[in-house]
């Protein structure tokens, strides 16, 4: 995903972070910039999974792109889940 424009990972970011909230049900708690901010810390938490395996993320394309956000973003989305609901403990 280091390939593509600081416009490719804002649009990508965004769409990547909105969709992921939607599935992990956050959707109510975040902005539009918040979504924007997962989706992008998404992208590289999940590229740097991903390269941790071996995978080529730089030459994957948008799709590849987007898939690699949106599971990373989730992947956020979930532990930050965890850490707030320890904390309230």
């Amino acid at each position: 995903m280091l390939s593509l424009s600081i416009i490719g990972w804002i649009i990508i970011g965004g769409l990547a972070g909105w969709i992921a909230s939607k599935i992990m049900k956050t959707d109510e708690q975040q902005g539009i910039i918040l979504n924007i901010v997962v989706g992008v810390i998404g992208g590289l938490i999940g590229g740097w999974l991903l390269a941790l395996f071996g995978v080529d993320v730089g030459g994957g394309g948008w799709i590849f792109s987007f898939v690699t956000c949106l599971a990373g973003a989730c992947l956020l989305i979930w532990i930050v889940g965890l850490v707030r609901g320890r904390s309230k403990v």
